[in-house]
């Protein structure tokens, strides 16, 4: 990036958000954090749950503590849709993170600490359509765990566009989400399939570990409080203090018949909609390109 970029307004720090000195390091003077930093592989995860626990919770706490210590205007947090009902240890870990940056919201004096959640950001490293294309290049069988799976589908575009949009109307304990389209596993496969014109079969592998049917943005019970915002939620922190007897005792009739915001009940997409989706990737593109020549 340093050589790539070759701007003198731009500073790179080696450090570790695990290790708190080395991120006050990064903290000194500055105004506003993009908190991206994470382990996000499900199942390398579910393998080494403490080392998502490490990077996803304990990393994420040292970064809010030091820019709550270097008086940082806002910090925007980067979730995922794998913490709304979790199965998962990343899930879970990003969860916790949600938790730790929500709490800190509630008692940091004059930083912002806020959050964004989203689906697979496509065409992004270890994710889906990569592999796709790298078994079609290899002449091998397209894999794919349970055809009726369904994902979100974002691009990068819109994955900075929800980030953006944090940065200017979130306020403090605030996660955003962006509504998203979604399609099964089998028609994105298919989808990638065609466009590369490629023979391979498509095979069906089973469930990886920490696999979930359907990802969801919105729970239930966030989904009854969160402030429609056109293309985005707003999810408003609980602000309730520590008293038993509100939660125990004062229920929320709307949450019996709220339904959650996932996957599966989103706009869909049929083929030539993932298509075109596609085509819009530089990614894709460059593939594409490549594989024609």
């Amino acid at each position: 990036m340093r050589k790539e970029f070759k701007n003198d307004k731009l500073k790179f720090y080696l450090g570790d958000v695990r290790d708190i000195n080395s991120v006050r390091n990064a903290t000194y003077d500055v105004d506003y954090i993009f908190h991206a930093a994470a382990l996000k592989q499900v199942p390398s995860c579910e393998f080494f749950p403490m080392e998502a626990v490490k990077t996803n919770v304990v990393g994420t706490d040292n970064v809010l503590n030091a820019a709550i210590e270097a008086k940082v205007k806002k910090v925007i947090c980067l979730s995922t849709d794998k913490a709304a009902y979790p199965i998962n240890a990343m899930g879970i870990s990003k969860a916790m993170m949600e938790k730790v940056l929500v709490a800190k919201a509630r008692s940091a004096d004059g930083t912002v600490i806020c959050g964004t959640r989203y689906g697979n950001v496509m065409a992004s490293r270890g994710s889906v359509i990569p592999l796709f294309i790298d078994q079609i290049k290899k002449g091998l069988p397209i894999t794919v765990t349970n055809p009726d799976m369904t994902r979100f589908l974002m691009s990068l575009d819109e994955a900075v566009e929800l980030v953006e949009f944090a940065f200017k109307h979130a306020s403090s304990g605030d996660i955003m989400i962006q509504k998203a389209p979604a399609c099964t596993i089998q028609i994105l496969a298919e989808s990638v399939k065609e466009l590369f014109c490629a023979p391979n079969e498509i095979r069906v592998v089973g469930t990886r570990h920490g696999e979930k049917l359907y990802e969801t943005l919105l729970t239930k019970e966030e989904l009854v409080k969160a402030e429609d915002k056109g293309s985005f939620y707003r999810i408003p922190a609980d602000k309730r203090d520590l008293n038993y007897e509100k939660y125990f005792v004062e229920g929320d009739e709307r949450i019996t018949f709220a339904e959650e915001y996932t996957s599966h009940n989103t706009v869909q997409l049929n083929k030539e909609q993932v298509k075109s989706k596609l085509l819009s990737l530089d990614f894709v593109k460059k593939e594409l390109e490549e594989w024609r020549v």
